[in-house]
């Protein structure tokens, strides 16, 4: 039948409401130095330039309205912004130069009620090293792997594949490529990376497939694309449904931690491009009390970011994880002992030798997730905790 392009489901997409504004709040610095504060702790260093015109900051996908701080050295302003809206604000620099400054929330996405209905099928594999990978075509000429990353946006090539195999030689940054995977293509900006997993060619990020939901069925290698969500996931009791919440772009679940009588609940990054099971973070477990030195050591390690950086980390047996329903014992965990996987943010990693386990359908229409155990919910861990 040919390919089908998602440009034509764009037509349903929420419409981008902006914020009337008619007199724009004004803010002083004397720095050009300032920080934006979102949910959850978030936090972005922000530059104020009086040579931009306008100068944007987006919050990522929200699914909701959230409160954000604007803090510069000598002043703050505070305001709610919802999905689709912006708030403008002038920058008043050192009194005499004024920066427009904008505040920008991108629409929600919803490709379900477009005349072209999608069901995608790509095949969907998991290496040795718990990372997964799917095919795909960059400008109808280089083919590659990608690991689908829910920790990543946009389309990231390690430098090795864009040296050796991307002959198009595209331009990184700046224009949006088509992206094929399976029959449709998606349009993405390229960047580079120095790193992305065993055995592939760069990361596939979430939001490739924004306004549609993603299938991931670990018991028979695929990955669905949906334009519309299917009945028979709806009607399988075996799901359960957790609400997702976005942080920076990044997708979280609520999930809890348990060791010697104390719990701690809290927001996990749900990371399928981390590949180990666990990810504590130390800053986390000390504000919550928790009794991480009563974990068993498992090993000590050095791991890699994908800058290239070491980091030194500790792998431990956590006595219980608790994600909804599904009570799960004995999960080895990295914690980090310098530096933080997420800076600024108190939060712990849910990674991929665990969400394996799981059949896993990613709603980005209405901003859940399905998780439903599989075959590979009782098979031993990458870091497994040795026997004594």
């Amino acid at each position: 039948m040919g390919m089908r392009y998602l440009s034509a489901l764009a037509l349903s997409i929420s419409c981008f409401y902006g914020t009337a504004q008619t007199k724009l709040p004004v803010v002083k610095a004397n720095s050009n130095q300032a920080r934006i504060y979102e949910q959850h702790g978030a936090v972005s260093n922000w530059g104020i330039n009086p040579k931009l015109k306008l100068d944007v900051h987006s919050t990522g996908k929200l699914t909701k309205p959230i409160r954000v701080r604007f803090v510069t050295d000598v002043d703050s302003i505070a305001f709610k912004i919802a999905p689709g809206q912006h708030r403008d604000l002038i920058v008043l620099l050192n009194g005499k130069d004024s920066c427009l400054t904008r505040i920008e929330a991108p629409g929600l996405k919803d490709l379900s009620r477009s005349a072209i209905v999608v069901h995608d099928t790509i095949p969907f594999l998991l290496n040795a090293y718990n990372t997964n990978y799917v095919p795909i075509v960059i400008n109808g000429t280089d083919s590659l792997l990608l690991n689908f990353d829910t920790g990543a946006t946009e389309v990231c090539i390690i430098n090795e594949s864009l040296e050796k195999k991307v002959r198009s030689k595209p331009e990184l940054y700046s224009r949006p490529y088509g992206i094929q995977v399976g029959k449709q293509i998606y349009q993405s900006k390229l960047y580079d990376i120095r790193q992305a997993g065993h055995g592939v060619d760069g990361l596939l990020g979430w939001n490739l497939f924004d306004g549609m939901i993603v299938e991931l069925d670990y018991d028979q290698h695929r990955m669905i694309v949906h334009s519309k969500m299917p009945e028979h996931i709806l009607h399988d009791k075996g799901y359960q449904r957790f609400e997702l919440i976005f942080i920076k772009n990044k997708p979280f679940i609520e999930s809890e931690i348990s060791q010697n009588g104390v719990k701690s609940k809290s927001l996990f990054f749900f990371d399928t491009g981390y590949q180990r099971a666990l990810m504590l973070d130390n800053d986390a477990l000390t504000a919550a009390r928790f009794p991480a030195e009563k974990m068993p050591v498992i090993k000590k390690m050095i791991m890699h970011g994908t800058r290239g950086n070491e980091v030194p980390v500790i792998t431990a047996d956590l006595e219980r994880l608790k994600i909804g329903k599904y009570d799960i014992p004995n999960v080895p965990a990295q914690i980090m002992t310098q530096g933080k996987p997420m800076p600024g943010i108190n939060v712990h990693y849910l990674g991929s030798d665990l969400l394996k386990r799981f059949n896993t359908v990613i709603d980005l229409q209405k901003n859940v997730i399905y998780l439903k155990p599989n075959q590979l919910y009782q098979v031993p861990y990458a870091d497994q905790k040795s026997k004594t």
